[in-house]
């Protein structure tokens, strides 16, 4: 008769200790910074564990999925520093066919079903539609340097980065936690280049009754993306709104007091650089912090309408990269938030 009440608090116990398990490198007031080694590349994500996986699995009551990314084409709204995409058709059944420059698709060769195949090819920046940024993405200095201090005289290279690129972003597994600052400030979407304060981001949580826990994938809600269409064709629009983001308070506040593991929204560029701060030495100066001297990989075009109409505030975030060596981001992905 005793039994089944042990197992309820040995799982009880368990499941609190895969919650607040110690972090491994992260001090709070203090962050991260290049403490894994100095041939890492993967940051901030090392935090994660099996036990770490095995809490944001426990958080899936619902089975209820969400797909968080965005359609991308040649149409979708980009960051000006990045190129346009095109999605060309390099093989086509009427192309095959009358090209006749494979032997195995000829009637005479066997196919006399006319068997042919569409395939494209890409030409795309990797930093464009629902994305996560590598630890290779910014780059400062003098020496050219990123994350862990790699420098482009020793590790760039004609075919992409050679140390940190987003074929090194693990499988993530994690708490995700939505912040709609959006919703706390009670409009569609933020206005253009509004800054969101950590006392922004505190009233937010406040309002969902939502508190962060170390090792948390944190995406805020600006109410961007309500406008990306069928693929963002909707420029202006989403230009007009793509410019609101946190700055440097909010950036240090989740990471060196709250360690989030890392820090996405639903913009382009997660940070609010059209006004730079006075004094900062860097037009991205979010994006120097979280990638060059914290590690914390940064999610970019995350769609979070649905989750935001649903109220839905703690979910498992599962996402994986595109193992393309060298590039500098994990691009046209769809992330999945499941509660």
């Amino acid at each position: 008769m005793l039994l089944m009440p042990l197992i309820i608090v040995l799982t009880t116990v368990l499941t609190a200790e895969m919650l607040y398990a110690e972090p491994k490198q992260w001090r709070q007031g203090v962050g991260w910074g290049w403490v894994w080694g100095e041939d890492d590349e993967v940051g901030a994500l090392n935090e994660m564990t099996a036990q770490s996986v095995l809490a944001a699995l426990s958080i899936v009551e619902r089975g209820q999925v969400r797909d968080l990314g965005v359609d991308y084409d040649r149409r979708s709204y980009k960051w000006p520093g990045h190129s346009p995409g095109e999605i060309m058709t390099f093989r086509s059944p009427p192309g095959v066919r009358a090209q006749q420059d494979l032997s195995f698709t000829l009637a005479e060769n066997g196919n006399t079903s006319e068997t042919t195949w569409h395939s494209c090819a890409l030409f795309m920046n990797d930093n464009v539609a629902t994305q996560i940024d590598g630890l290779g993405h910014a780059v400062t200095g003098e020496d050219n340097h990123w994350y862990n201090g790699f420098t482009e005289a020793e590790w760039g290279g004609d075919w992409g980065v050679r140390k940190a690129g987003a074929e090194t972003i693990p499988p993530i597994i994690a708490r995700g936690v939505l912040i709609d600052v959006a919703g706390f400030k009670g409009v569609e979407a933020l206005p253009s280049k509004y800054i969101i304060t950590p006392a922004d981001l505190q009233g937010a949580l406040a309002r969902q009754g939502t508190l962060l826990q170390f090792g948390d994938v944190v995406l805020i809600r600006t109410g961007t993306l309500r406008y990306w269409g069928e693929a963002g064709e909707d420029q202006d629009k989403i230009g007009e709104h793509d410019t609101a983001g946190i700055q440097m308070p909010a950036a240090r506040w989740l990471v060196e007091e709250k360690g989030a593991m890392m820090i996405g929204s639903d913009t382009s560029g997660l940070e609010q650089n059209a006004t730079p701060p006075a004094g900062s030495d860097s037009f991205m100066p979010v994006h120097n912090y979280l990638l060059i001297e914290q590690g914390v990989h940064i999610a970019e075009f995350h769609y979070l309408e649905e989750l935001a109409a649903e109220e839905v505030y703690e979910f498992t975030y599962i996402a994986t990269t595109n193992k393309i060596r060298g590039t500098t981001a994990g691009f046209t992905m769809r992330p999945l938030a499941i509660y």
